[in-house]
């Protein structure tokens, strides 16, 4: 029997972790500015979600839309913001970083990872579009903290990705592929079967949770939906 699979949704305030945890959401990723796809959340609001809910939450450590880590102006604020974070009590973190012509830039990576001291860490989808995904994962394999890679399998979303997603968890347990796959981008229930006969456990869902899209809130209701069809495949 399959184990209960994780349902990851993106939260920007208190009343979206409320609604998320309150539909059936295992852990909530907290990010502000979805128009440049998800940016750090400042500490106050990191705060008032922790408050609010008991269930895990991964905070976004980005800056910039894009997948560069900036200057080293941007990684040193990155490194604070980190610090302060964790004093706050954020245990877990999604961050990735990557080179002009998509390799991973190992170096950027390496400084922030060090700042989380051994929490545990989702590099997000950065890994869709990676000039070589398998070798991105092999040049992270030993981080500290990294258990999850957050994909679509594509740039362009599941849709185009659901092959390299079935054949990347056949890999599972491999050298660089011992990672649990965390599916999210264009994440539709239609997919949820072909996911789950994969054997993929983890799954992630931002305006899917929002009846009204990104100018709504999180819909308890809407999270219920996918909880359900989650435990029920």
């Amino acid at each position: 029997m399959s184990k209960r699979a994780v349902l990851e949704v993106i939260a920007l305030d208190t009343e979206d972790a409320v609604a998320a945890q309150a539909g059936g959401a295992d852990r909530l990723e907290l990010v502000t500015e979805m128009a440049a796809d998800g940016l750090t959340p400042s500490v106050r609001t990191f705060a008032g979600i922790r408050a609010a809910v008991d269930i895990d939450l991964r905070v976004m450590l980005r800056l910039t839309d894009g997948f560069a880590a900036g200057g080293p102006e941007n990684l040193d604020l990155l490194v604070r913001l980190a610090g302060q974070l964790r004093d706050a009590g954020a245990d877990q973190f999604v961050l990735g970083f990557l080179e002009t012509g998509g390799c991973v830039d190992l170096a950027a990576v390496e400084r922030v990872v060090a700042a989380l001291d051994g929490c545990r860490w989702t590099f997000h989808r950065a890994i869709d579009r990676a000039a070589d995904r398998d070798a991105l994962r092999k040049q992270l394999a030993d981080l500290p903290g990294l258990d999850t890679y957050l994909t679509a399998g594509s740039a362009d979303g599941v849709d185009g990705g659901l092959g390299t997603l079935v054949a990347e968890a056949a890999h599972g347990g491999e050298p660089g592929y011992e990672q649990q796959i965390m599916v999210g981008g264009g994440l539709r229930l239609a997919h949820v079967p072909t996911l789950r006969a994969a054997g993929i456990e983890a799954f992630h869902i931002g305006g899917a949770a929002r009846t009204a899209g990104w100018t709504g809130p999180v819909s308890e209701t809407a999270v219920r939906e996918w909880r359900t069809v989650l435990d029920g495949v």
